[in-house]
């Protein structure tokens, strides 16, 4: 899921930008409109790649969240079959 994210991202970033560049047309220098639009790329990309980063930090959160809570229900479960020999030994 991590890899795809990544995959996809760099996909969009590449094809927006060849796409700026096609639409532009080819010129020896570009001209103000098209350094503009290359800027509003990169900022797209840009932004989407730290989206990644929020995305991947909160999936690694909530693993360790799950993980916690996991470690969490074993140690009642112990807990549990615990009390309940003590009771069964009365």
């Amino acid at each position: 899921m991590k890899k795809f994210l990544r995959t996809l991202t760099v996909l969009v970033s590449v094809a927006c930008l060849i796409l700026s560049f096609t639409i532009a047309g080819c010129t020896r220098h570009p001209n103000e409109k098209q350094c503009q639009a290359y800027e509003e790329q990169l900022q797209a990309a840009t932004a989407a790649e730290d989206l990644l980063q929020e995305k991947k930090q909160a999936l690694t959160d909530a693993e360790a969240n799950l993980a916690a809570k996991k470690q969490e229900l074993e140690d009642a479960k112990s807990e549990k079959e615990t009390v309940k020999q003590r009771l069964s030994d009365l």
